[in-house]
């Protein structure tokens, strides 16, 4: 099937289905195939299949069966300096891997600064400690130095994890081998590979606390988008190494003739949204007119496709749909959002009140991934002056995951006496539900 589709793709210039196909028939080269797949690269310039086929070939194995069969098609299809180059290129070489197998404990303590200003106030070297926690049977506390562990890093924010174990080391000696990182909550990654560099030892004989004396510039810090609201999460992973095997095993690195591009569709369809070339329907929304596809919106909204066939069934093919109580911009991210399955980027200010927008109309036209996207949005956007709207949306709309982001939120009595003061009789209703207040 393959080496019609390869045929196919490059009749129609489809050029990642052509490499797509290569990659495959690069799996299947035997000494049964190769000859037919030779004359196929030939013929349709896939120059990685038929590097593929030379490689195949460069052993001297392979090479003598074939070319007795149909050697004119060797000739014509690979030169023999190509074949001897393959060949050459495929002299013995010995590769291994190694591999270090730990045996590790892992977890991950989740510290919450509120009220960030407050703690500006702290003296330079002095740390507020974390409530201690257990990671790999050990305990620990994650100490935060808010303008720095020393006058050097003043500037700066620190932070440090603690073995808090020293009072407990009268008769036994301590040391445990830990790797870990400390990150903003938002900004996981996977812990670094196990090295020597990477590997701290906590206990006797070394450091009981290890960690960031310039985790990040205050100054920087007040700027992102890390704190909000005067607070800010604090992520500390763990991982206790308890023992270390190292493995080795020959291998032979795989070869790659045919590299394959990621899919680009979702921009062929922005492209075909933009130049509206074969748009066969246009909405009218508060004046502004936009022309679209009906196939594209059907295949993506039940609700759009009954309308729009609906439409057609009537004989008003060349009819105008408008639309009411939407904003001509939202119906723009809206179109761009079942064209390309994404949004653009949109500024902070803008974000909380475009995704509420943008949330109503997804739930409209049945878009649930575009609904959710917006859920998970204004869940970032929560505040005192904003959760009671934010209710009422998620209530209005079914959306769980906000109306739980909403209740966590209004599980603090700081946030939920000055919104409760607000609007009595809406949180009467919309919050009775919310596990948090009970």
């Amino acid at each position: 099937m393959c080496q019609h589709l390869l045929v196919a793709a490059d009749r129609y210039n489809l050029e990642r289905l052509k490499l797509i196909c290569e990659e495959k028939l690069c799996k299947h080269i035997s000494m049964g195939t190769v000859s037919n797949t030779l004359l196929l690269a030939d013929q349709h310039q896939c120059a990685g299949l038929k590097k593929a086929c030379c490689n195949f070939l460069g052993s001297s194995v392979n090479l003598s069966p074939v070319s007795r069969g149909c050697l004119s098609v060797m000739k014509q299809s690979v030169p023999l300096p190509a074949m001897s180059s393959s060949a050459a290129g495929n002299s013995s070489r010995s590769a291994s891997t190694s591999t270090i197998v730990a045996d590790t404990a892992t977890g991950y303590h989740l510290l919450k600064i509120d009220g960030y200003s407050r703690t500006k106030g702290t003296p330079i070297g002095t740390a507020i400690a974390s409530s201690q926690f257990v990671v790999g049977g050990h305990r620990w506390r994650i100490y935060y130095y808010p303008n720095g562990d020393h006058t050097d890093n003043a500037d700066y924010m620190s932070f440090y994890l603690l073995l808090d174990e020293k009072k407990n080391t009268k008769t036994k000696s301590v040391k445990v081998r830990t790797l870990f990182q400390i990150c903003f909550a938002d900004q996981v990654k996977a812990l670094p590979t196990l090295t020597s560099k990477t590997v701290r030892t906590f206990g006797d004989g070394s450091s009981w606390c290890w960690g960031y004396s310039k985790f990040i510039k205050r100054e920087d810090f007040e700027k992102s988008k890390d704190l909000r609201d005067d607070s800010f999460t604090i992520r500390c992973d763990i991982a206790i190494v308890r023992e270390f095997l190292v493995e080795t095993t020959e291998v032979l690195p795989p070869k790659s003739f045919v590299s394959v591009p990621p899919s680009d569709m979702n921009l062929q369809l922005g492209e075909l949204l933009e130049t509206e070339k074969g748009a066969d329907v246009v909405f009218e929304v508060a004046g502004e007119r936009f022309a679209a596809h009906r196939c594209v919106l059907a295949a993506r909204s039940p609700v759009l496709g009954a309308e729009l066939y609906g439409l057609m069934k009537e004989g008003n093919a060349a009819v105008v749909v408008r639309v009411e109580d939407m904003e001509a911009r939202v119906f723009k991210l809206l179109l761009r959002f079942v064209y390309t399955d994404s949004l653009p980027e949109m500024k902070k200010t803008d974000e909380a009140v475009m995704c509420q927008h943008l949330l109503v109309a997804a739930d409209r036209y049945n878009l649930e991934r575009l609904k959710l996207i917006c859920e998970e949005k204004l869940c970032n956007h929560i505040s005192t002056g904003t959760v009671s709207n934010m209710l009422l949306l998620a209530d209005q709309h079914r959306c769980a995951g906000l109306q739980k982001a909403c209740c966590n939120f209004l599980g603090s009595s700081a946030n939920l006496s000055p919104v409760s003061r607000g609007c009595l009789s809406v949180m009467k209703v919309l919050v009775s539900g919310c596990w948090c207040l009970h």
